[in-house]
């Protein structure tokens, strides 16, 4: 398979790409490959799978008493990457996070990848648990991205956690990690914000996938930003068109980032969710024109588990 850094370099044009939820347990795989279908003819050199730490539910035992379980509502981030591997003979960027793993854990997933010949993952710290302010890290696990990225590295030059491994077969994973335009939420301020991408960078990030953003300035701003910093790697823009109303909120208020005034207007004035998908679609547009008039090296799209809208843009684009 190829490194994303390298369909990049090869690339005479922007490359197209987005990021899926897995199906939840239970689910056919082949209502993601439905949903998948649509997009591939725009040839996207990779396809992103996302990954959502365990949540923690309470079960009543005999007696009445409850007991604490842990649950993962979307498994199988590995199993669905070789699945789509399979089928639509795509290159797969499964999300490795800290949050609910051990170092060790971490390890077997990336041995497991690394038999499969899947060769590109993006580094996360995750989310907190649902109904938690605060990040806290496994027992055993990472607390930072930086730290994720520095095991997978590790690993890269053959130093497995077992030290007393001989002749240990480095793996040769192309590292990618999360960036912040409008700084991540927990950052004092953006400039410590891009000390800690910097950091995730000098740690082996080989590029940066942005998070969401709906103001082009404030994504050319964080790419300069970042190269006064010294980050020189490739910046892929993140991009999400809206599709109802009630994602102007829920998208400022779960990711923490700005809604211009001229497209939050103009969703309060649509007269129904059908209006305000075309309004979305129309402004990621005209966002990745500009972003491809500045040599963007790729166009990432979140699809949120539906695609219609992305495939709308792409005709436009690709």
């Amino acid at each position: 398979m190829t490194k994303v850094v390298d369909h990049i370099k090869n690339s005479s044009s922007a490359l197209f790409s987005f990021e899926i939820l897995p199906p939840h347990a239970g689910e056919s795989i082949n209502m993601l490959f439905d949903n998948i279908a649509p997009l591939m003819e725009f040839k996207p050199k990779f396809i992103d799978v996302t990954y959502h730490r365990e949540e923690f539910v309470l079960k009543k035992r005999a007696g009445g008493l409850l007991e604490q379980k842990s649950i993962r509502k979307r498994p199988g981030t590995v199993a669905i990457c070789a699945a789509l591997m399979h089928k639509f003979h795509v290159d797969t960027v499964p999300h490795i996070i800290c949050g609910g793993f051990t170092k060790e854990e971490t390890e077997y997933a990336l041995i497991d990848l690394n038999y499969l010949g899947i060769d590109n993952v993006l580094a996360l710290r995750g989310d907190s648990i649902k109904g938690q302010s605060d990040f806290s890290a496994s027992q055993g696990g990472h607390a930072f991205a930086s730290e994720l990225v520095e095991q997978i590295q590790a690993m890269n030059h053959g130093r497995y956690i077992d030290a007393d491994l001989e002749n240990a077969i480095p793996t040769n994973f192309c590292i990618g990690v999360a960036g912040y335009p409008e700084k991540h939420f927990e950052a004092a301020n953006l400039t410590t914000d891009l000390k800690w991408l910097k950091h995730k960078v000098d740690c082996g990030a080989e590029y940066i996938v942005t998070q969401m953003f709906f103001d082009n300035s404030k994504f050319f701003s964080f790419v300069d930003k970042c190269r006064e910093a010294g980050i020189n790697i490739p910046i892929i823009p993140g991009l999400k068109p809206l599709t109802s109303k009630k994602q102007i909120s829920m998208l400022a208020s779960r990711f923490h980032i700005d809604i211009p005034e001229d497209l939050a207007d103009a969703v309060a004035k649509a007269r129904d969710d059908k209006e305000v998908r075309q309004i979305g679609v129309e402004w990621t547009i005209n966002q990745s024109k500009e972003l491809l008039t500045k040599k963007a090296p790729c166009l990432h799209f979140y699809s949120m588990g539906k695609s219609t809208a992305i495939r709308d843009i792409a005709e436009h684009l690709y």
